[in-house]
């Protein structure tokens, strides 16, 4: 593998683990994916700097290690943590952006010689199959999942506006009306619906209640009493008030007509 010889010769002093070993086969098919190395931990340090060697402080903790990643092109960042489990390690890389994890777990004794890490040569064992394991487990995930994430959801693009669309000083042309237009006026709003159902004079519009005082069709005069058993009286309908009627229009009170009853005591005249 081009490039891993020397970046492993120039770490070679502070290898003294398998987990080293591998953290740096591991490190160089990042980079070799197209990614600068950045920094160790999970926020961002004043030491920070792209490259392609390990960073300062990379192995401090042969337990837990922790490496930050930049695509060369800045649109992907990543988050790369080693764990050792006895025998194994379990790798784990979260993508910032897409928020997408890929997870691999490696047994060391499988792909390094730990009597032989002061030689290159001699180091790695199924060097190819630690190649593909890494690429299969790790990077074709990540790269897949960004790309599924950024085909969901592309940028909509608009076309630019004319001179026409952003003059504010431009006065619109007049069209004359091809027909006659509605009588009645825009709504004034979602929370106006109801509102004549609360004003007895109809000033308001949005009501549900059914007016024939205010249909705008020929109509002859309504009783307000019509439906009830005596006559509302006098006053109690103001004119030109929004009003229902009680019963059917064109109906009379029920009840004998007051004008037709007979005089007192006629009934006692028939005895």
């Amino acid at each position: 593998m081009a490039g891993l010889e020397v970046l492993y010769e120039t770490a070679a002093p502070a290898i003294t683990c398998k987990q080293d070993a591998l953290i740096c086969f591991l490190h160089w098919e990042v980079v070799t994916h197209g990614y600068y190395g950045l920094g160790v931990g999970d926020q961002p340090g004043p030491n920070d700097k792209k490259s392609e060697l390990l960073p300062v402080g990379w192995n401090n903790n042969k337990d837990l290690y922790v490496l930050r990643y930049e695509s060369k092109d800045g649109s992907r960042k990543l988050l790369v943590k080693a764990v050792t489990v006895e025998s194994s390690m379990i790798l784990n890389v979260l993508e910032y952006g897409s928020q997408q994890v890929a997870d691999l777990t490696l047994k060391l004794d499988d792909y390094i010689d730990a009597e032989h890490l002061g030689d290159f040569h001699r180091t790695y064992k199924n060097s190819e199959e630690l190649r593909s394991r890494i690429v299969s487990g790790i990077i074709t995930p990540i790269h897949e999942q960004w790309e599924k994430a950024s085909v969901s959801s592309p940028d909509r693009e608009f076309p630019p506006a004319t001179a026409r669309e952003v003059d504010p000083l431009r006065i619109p042309p007049h069209h004359p009306h091809t027909s006659r237009q509605p009588p009645w006026c825009d709504p004034l709003g979602p929370f106006a619906v109801g509102g004549e159902d609360l004003d007895p004079f109809g000033r308001r519009r949005g009501g549900m209640i059914v007016d024939p005082l205010r249909s705008g069709f020929p109509r002859a005069l309504i009783d307000p009493s019509s439906g009830l058993p005596s006559r509302l009286p006098p006053g109690a309908v103001p004119p030109g008030a929004r009003f229902d009627p009680f019963g059917p229009i064109g109906t009379s009170p029920s009840g004998p007509n007051p004008d037709h009853l007979p005089p007192p005591g006629f009934d006692d005249m028939y005895l």
